[in-house]
């Protein structure tokens, strides 16, 4: 069974950090894409990063670029999100998911996990 279980959502400060972590289990990690989308209230879902566990690929949306991070920890089949410099405009429920390779939509992804409250007060 697919599972993918997202932690370290929370509410911060503009300006200020947190990392969200995705715990993989049930496929070949190493084989799959992990990307991360958000959804705020009222608002389509959206991509955010995605990295390739095969070759480290990353790729970011225009609005977090130069402020998150993606990283993959193949050993322990987790992706990491370290989002810096938060705004506002990032507060969204975040979402861990999975597909064969990153793409920018939401349909191309098979598992999602529970998502991840994250809010940014101004």
């Amino acid at each position: 069974e697919v599972q993918l279980v997202e932690s370290g959502g929370g509410l911060v400060q503009a300006g200020g950090s947190l990392r969200l972590s995705c715990a993989a289990s049930g496929f070949t990690f190493d084989d799959y894409a992990i990307g991360w989308f958000r959804q705020a209230p009222g608002k389509e879902r959206e991509g955010v990063s995605c990295i390739s566990s095969s070759d480290g690929s990353a790729y970011y949306a225009d609005s977090v670029k130069g402020r998150f991070t993606i990283s993959s920890d193949n050993a322990k089949n987790t992706v990491t999100l370290q989002m810096n410099s938060l705004k506002p405009e990032d507060t969204a429920v975040y979402y861990c998911t999975t597909a064969p390779s990153c793409s920018d939509f939401p349909h191309e992804y098979a598992y999602w996990g529970q998502g991840t409250q994250v809010t940014v007060s101004s």
